[in-house]
């Protein structure tokens, strides 16, 4: 690993952190609804005015375009001052734009980057299917060619936030010709288009940020289609290798700082014994130490992974291993604490509110961004070089 903290790093820390105290929104954010929206780009846009919009992002587009180093930098920062949930802008700045920025025509970058960066837009990611999840490469949803656009019919579920987008970055077959690999296509769709249906999905936290998404023969101009018709299975690649790359590290950053709160109650909370706080007991301070632990080292894998980046600037499998680590991590946490709140983990109230959802939600950890078999089988096939699973 190859990194060095110089004094410019240090300046620049001091310049996030004096940003940040004086502008993170002190409300809470709205969990769901029209109201998260507003709250989402409002924030996105005070970042935008701060000159702190898409801090991954190349200068020329809009972007901070701040090193890897100084992406962590902010995202640590970010989580020490209480920074709100990225929520319905996750896709905008961290799928859509960098992939547009990587495989987008020009006209694609002029129009939809501006619109991301300055909050004026929310995309939904339109991927899984309900026999495709996992399996992308086996999705279902035709587009036939008809003059000077595509033509839709399917079905995507799972689709975060579509009720409440304006563009979905969406993936279509347009061949059944050769491999199932083969004869996808990335394209841009508005979702105001006729013919999509939007349901939500009320899930076990009480949310319905999931949808299903219905598309009956809904036209989107080929002008749309990013990279190449039928080549859409490697514009998808670069979606999610960013995802499972460097995508991941503001959920680390808030992942070590929710460690240190659910250190800080565990010593006020009442333990299992009724008397002392519950870090006094010696098991829940043994996990707690681990959970601490283990972040460290996921932080270690995070450094790892931008000393990487010099030196290849395309996401490598080795991201894999880090979703892994930080879903089982997450989901252990949450565990833990629903055990330090007790019965008080209950009452959907303050604190215990907070805690109790972030527990029900981790369920989704191992399963969003791809499954954590299927990162498995990702680190065992191109990390370890094991034989492909013939159950694939």
């Amino acid at each position: 690993m190859d990194l060095e903290i110089t004094a410019e790093d240090r300046a620049f820390r001091d310049e996030v952190r004096s940003w940040l105290h004086e502008n993170v929104p002190r409300e809470l954010r709205p969990e769901i609804g029209p109201e998260a929206r507003a709250f989402d780009l409002a924030w996105q846009r005070k970042q935008f005015e701060g000159g702190w919009a898409g801090v991954a992002w190349p200068k020329e587009y809009g972007g901070r375009g701040l090193s890897l180093l100084q992406q962590m930098i902010w995202f640590e920062e970010y989580a020490r001052a209480g920074g709100p949930y990225i929520g319905t802008c996750f896709v905008g700045i961290n799928h859509a734009g960098p992939t547009l920025i990587a495989r987008g025509s020009d006209a694609q970058k002029s129009f939809h980057l501006p619109k991301i960066l300055r909050g004026d837009v929310v995309w939904c990611q339109g991927f899984s299917e309900p026999s495709a999840g996992s399996d992308l490469a086996s999705l279902k949803t035709r587009a036939v060619l008809d003059g000077d656009a595509l033509v839709v019919t399917g079905q995507k579920i799972w689709t975060s936030f579509a009720q409440l987008a304006d563009y979905q970055e969406l993936l279509v077959r347009t061949s059944t010709e050769g491999r199932k690999h083969h004869g996808i296509t990335w394209v841009i769709c508005d979702m105001k288009s006729p013919g999509i249906e939007v349901r939500p999905i009320v899930t076990m936290s009480g949310g319905a940020e999931f949808c299903e998404v219905f598309y009956e023969n809904v036209r989107i101009p080929v002008a749309n289609v990013v990279g190449k018709l039928d080549d859409g299975w490697g514009v998808a690649m670069s979606t999610l290798g960013i995802e499972r790359g460097t995508g991941f590290i503001p959920e680390q950053m808030a992942l070590a700082a929710e460690v240190e709160e659910l250190i800080a109650e565990a010593r006020v909370r009442v333990g299992p014994d009724g008397r002392r706080p519950a870090i006094a007991d010696d098991e829940i301070a043994r996990r707690l130490a681990q959970l601490r632990a283990e972040v460290a080292a996921l932080r270690a894998m995070t450094l790892a992974t931008v000393s990487r980046a010099r030196r290849q600037p395309v996401p490598g499998p080795e991201g894999s291993l880090t979703k892994i680590f930080f879903s089982d991590i997450r989901q252990r946490m949450y565990k833990l604490a629903m055990e330090i709140l007790g019965a008080d983990a209950l009452v959907l109230t303050g604190m215990a509110d907070g805690w109790t959802r972030s527990y029900l939600r981790s369920y989704a950890a191992t399963l969003g961004g791809g499954t954590s078999e299927i990162q498995r089988n990702i680190v065992a096939e191109r990390i370890l070089g094991l034989p492909k699973d013939s159950a694939q």
